[in-house]
């Protein structure tokens, strides 16, 4: 749909900027915190780019006041930030620590008197080691209890001063690096295994929503998934089956659970035929069922071309399968230390002939960002909260000045993408940017940035930690100010 004139942004939309705990606090084992899982990672040869770690990150916890005075001065209405568990509750069940605790709510109070809206994430990735030692952390509803006396914690500390929360980050991530791909904590490779633990996080989920609700009545909140549309790479329709197929893996599985409390039909059918699907049981299913969500976090970085699955029709190339290894949990053959993880005859991912890539590989795609928003909003009617959404880029330093004009034009075209998607109709909270500073990439070290505001530091060490905003910084304090109505103007 083409329009002369977009509408314009909600008057109180949120314009915002994320983090995570572990990419940015440092301070890891400060004032009586405990270990994550990805302290412990980080920590052991060979798991991370050049053995960086977030042992000081960019020192978030001790610039905090400088970092969020900055956001003051851009204006920035929100900021989406994660709470790390090990540092509220050292061994996860246990005890609280107080000193944890209160620099989280130093960090509120500064947020509060920048005017900035915090919009707290309960569970970005870190959870504490202690958990992961003594349950085998998401593969045990052990860890279910655990995560809701942490919530508990949580909402009652913040309640009156925090409004948006955020569950689990990236669920479907998070789960497939750890438990399919081995590239992220715990390091395992048993698909069998993955959908176990994730049917654990999502009862976690539900808990943490319903005590929510119970707890605090007056606020907001939902999970944060990483949504990418699904595109067929022909007409043909086998492809177009491929896509629906990819979509159901790729998105429902998750989506359905959060939004509708059931798990989508055909895939649980395809992982029960293959031995493969979770346990769940009657009192799952009730529980799941009673969950609502007040919103659905988007994280959207890109979406995905697929064709007919490869047992169907093989692909052109060894090297198109090595392409796309990584980013196609469900359908590469299984390596040879990867026996207990099944092929799924589903679909192919290929790379798309009409889309620009960044540095890394990601397709650069906003006019999908535009479709996944239409999608989720129209399948869920949920109001959505862009969670993440940026450009990681080799970023250099000239004369004191960053001049990252390639990150404010891919922003700018998200922004416009989003503004067409609120002119066909979809509702929409805010916006958080990822990043508001550089910080840890947990697969690229430093050397992909980010953020809004460049620190000085690599993967050698911390340098300065000197804090620089960027040329994008300026041009984010502007589209603040005036509300985005410069987005589309020649629409108009």
């Amino acid at each position: 749909m083409y329009y002369q004139k977009l509408d314009e942004f909600p008057q109180d939309f949120l314009w915002g900027a994320a983090s995570a705990a572990y990419q940015i606090e440092g301070a890891f084992d400060e004032a009586g915190k405990g270990r994550s899982i990805w302290d412990t990672y980080a920590h052991t040869p060979g798991n991370t780019y050049q053995g960086t770690t977030g042992d000081v990150a960019v020192d978030h916890y001790h610039h905090m006041e400088e970092d969020v005075a900055l956001m003051g001065k851009m204006g920035l209405k929100a900021y989406r930030f994660s709470v790390a568990w090990s540092r509220v509750i050292p061994d996860g069940e246990g005890a609280v620590n107080e000193a944890g605790l209160d620099f989280y709510r130093r960090l509120i109070k500064a947020l509060r008197a920048n005017h900035v809206e915090p919009v707290l994430t309960l569970y970005h990735w870190d959870l504490p080691q202690a958990l992961q030692d003594k349950y085998q952390g998401w593969e045990s509803r052990e860890t279910i209890a655990a995560f809701k006396k942490y919530c508990q914690v949580l909402f009652a500390a913040f309640k009156d001063d925090v409004k948006y929360w955020v569950t689990f980050n990236e669920q479907n991530v998070f789960t497939s690096m750890g438990y399919r791909w081995g590239t992220h904590p715990p390091k395992v490779m048993d698909i069998k295994r993955m959908y176990a633990a994730n049917h654990i996080i999502n009862l976690a989920n539900a808990e943490a929503i319903n005590l929510f609700h119970e707890m605090v009545p007056n606020g907001l909140i939902g999970p944060s998934f990483g949504y990418g549309p699904v595109y067929p790479l022909t007409g043909d329709p086998n492809d177009v089956l491929a896509s629906v197929n990819a979509d159901d893996f790729n998105n429902n599985w998750w989506l359905d659970v959060y939004c509708r409390g059931e798990y989508p039909f055909f895939m649980m059918k395809q992982l029960q035929r293959m031995g493969i699907a979770p346990v769940v049981t009657a009192a799952d299913e009730q529980l799941l069922k009673s969950a609502k969500p007040d919103f659905l976090g988007v994280n959207y970085y890109h979406g995905g071309t697929v064709q007919t699955n490869r047992l169907q029709k093989p692909v052109a190339t060894d090297q198109q399968a090595k392409d796309f290894s990584a980013t196609d949990p469900y359908l590469m053959q299984p390596k040879a230390d990867q026996a207990q993880s099944p092929e799924i005859p589903a679909f192919n991912s290929v790379a798309s002939p009409y889309l620009a890539k960044t540095e890394w590989g990601w397709e650069i795609d906003p006019v999908g960002f535009r479709v996944a928003l239409r999608q989720v909003y129209e399948k869920y009617r949920l109001p959505i909260f862009v969670t993440e959404n940026g450009l990681g880029a080799v970023d250099q330093l000239v004369n004191g000045q960053i001049d990252d004009q390639y990150r404010i034009d891919y922003l700018q075209a998200h922004l416009l993408a989003m503004k067409e998607a609120i002119t066909d109709g979809v509702a929409m909270i805010g916006y958080c940017a990822w990043s508001y500073t550089d910080l840890l990439s947990w697969l690229n070290g430093y050397r992909k940035r980010y953020g809004f505001v460049y620190i000085d530091r690599d993967d050698n060490g911390p340098k300065e930690l000197k804090r620089i905003p960027k040329a994008s910084y300026y041009w984010y304090q502007q589209i603040i100010a005036e509300n985005g109505q410069q987005i589309g103007a020649q629409h108009d």
